[in-house]
């Protein structure tokens, strides 16, 4: 699927894969909501922070309840690399 903007490299942390897994759920498709600007359950702050840097290169997050448990998605400014992990992870 075609993003809305770059990604750069894609890693994620090890309890970020185990929820996820545990789940049921790929990291696949949350990054392919992400890239949709699908911001998962950001408050409408978040997602209008989000919303501005897009255009103005800021840093990107995203939200997604997996299971109860909450996955972030973070792009950096700069679009050279995107995470995929729980919040007690950052």
């Amino acid at each position: 699927m075609k993003t809305k903007f770059a990604f750069g490299t894609v890693v994620s942390t090890p309890g970020a894969l185990d929820t996820l897994a545990r789940a049921g759920v790929t990291a696949q498709s949350l990054l392919d909501r992400h890239g949709q600007c699908d911001w998962g359950d950001c408050c409408p702050e978040d997602a209008a922070q989000n919303d501005y840097s897009l255009k103005e290169d800021g840093q990107i997050l995203s939200s997604y309840k997996v299971a109860g448990v909450k996955v972030w998605i973070i792009t950096e400014w700069d679009r050279s690399v995107t995470t995929v992990l729980l919040p007690s992870e950052y």
